[in-house]
């Protein structure tokens, strides 16, 4: 795992230029024939992957994006009416049997179906009219980290083929920026020394990383097993709060933007309830430091003034820190992250 997430600047490179050439061809078909509604579908990391997309499509195109219930079609057989419909299925294997079942059923329902997968000879590659192959390369580890990032990289690619106002050059520099945020792992794996007996935790992410909550608290408990809860802020608010006491554990992701005030504030009533929070953020927030009582910053500063919103391109270098806590506290309580119990690489439900 730890071997998976350091290889992450390369292999986002790679997918970046190797998918260029399908958006490009995906750009000029979106100009014709613009999609009235995207519908994006996936289990596990790859759902996570799609709640980062749902947002990222939304704020750059307008375009509505609902996340699929597979079960709709592979156990209720309703027929959902797609036509003038973009439905993405995301996949790292590329064999996940109720996935692959949505976009079959999309495409004959009218809808233009697109993949998004590591494995380029898969089940998924097949059924697709288009594809954009993440190149993250084999993924040994049962936990997923290079090919979630990948996705997360191939959402921005397809924002961009949808009209999006992203630029090539900003989505080159996020490479850079995973290897900015690998210069944590030594501060990180001192600091999970702390979490060896974390049996609980929240995890709290807003806006585009609200994805990245999800993401983080699933790696907490398939590498580590400590059941960890995943809130917005708005959602830890309703009710929710009411679990955290002294020294919860409590992990947020801070980036500055619009949803900086709300975490700023959560952050405040966390330090009134004397819970144990760690804050992920760069130095492009400088308010952070002076808010959070413990603080992973990336070194480098990720505010892009000449676009909103400004945490536009946070999620990919803030998961990297997340990982490496994940991975580390695992080695902590002497567990193997690579294979967890109970778990195998592909999954395959109906």
């Amino acid at each position: 795992m730890l071997e998976e997430i350091r290889q992450q600047p390369a292999a986002l490179e790679r997918t970046l230029r190797g998918q260029m050439r399908e958006a490009v061809r995906l750009r000029a078909r979106f100009r014709k024939q613009r999609p009235r509604l995207i519908v994006l579908a996936a289990r596990g990391s790859s759902d996570n992957a799609c709640r980062f997309g749902r947002y990222l499509l939304e704020i750059t195109t307008g375009i509505p994006v609902s996340l699929a219930a597979p079960s709709v079609i592979t156990l209720y057989q309703a027929s959902v009416d797609l036509r003038d419909a973009l439905v993405v299925a995301i996949s790292q294997s590329g064999e996940s049997t109720d996935t692959n079942l949505v976009l079959e059923r999309a495409r004959a329902a009218g809808a233009f179906t697109l993949g998004v997968t590591n494995e380029r000879t898969s089940s998924m590659a097949r059924v697709a009219e288009s594809l954009l192959h993440v190149r993250a390369g084999k993924e040994k580890s049962v936990a997923a980290t290079k090919t979630y990032t990948g996705q997360l990289m191939a959402m921005y690619v397809l924002a961009w083929a949808l009209g999006a106002r992203l630029r090539p050059d900003d989505l080159e520099r996020l490479p850079d920026a995973a290897a900015a945020a690998l210069k944590l792992e030594p501060e990180i794996a001192v600091r999970a020394q702390r979490y060896r007996f974390m049996d609980h935790a929240v995890v709290i992410g807003r806006g585009l990383n609200y994805a990245n909550a999800f993401e983080f608290s699933l790696k907490l408990m398939e590498t580590c097993y400590v059941p960890a809860e995943r809130f917005s802020t708005a959602d830890l608010m309703h009710g929710p709060i009411a679990m955290v006491d002294r020294s919860f554990p409590a992990f947020l992701f801070g980036p500055a933007g619009v949803t900086w005030p709300a975490t700023r504030a959560m952050l405040e009533k966390l330090r009134h309830l004397k819970a144990e929070t760690l804050l992920i953020t760069d130095r492009g927030n400088p308010d952070a430091a002076s808010q959070a009582e413990c603080a992973v910053c990336l070194p480098l500063k990720l505010v892009r003034k000449s676009l909103t919103p400004e945490d536009i391109y946070t999620p990919i270098p803030y998961i990297v820190p997340a990982q490496l806590f994940a991975a580390c506290l695992a080695q902590v309580k002497g567990l193997d992250p690579d294979h967890p119990r109970t778990l195998t690489k592909v999954t395959r439900t109906m």
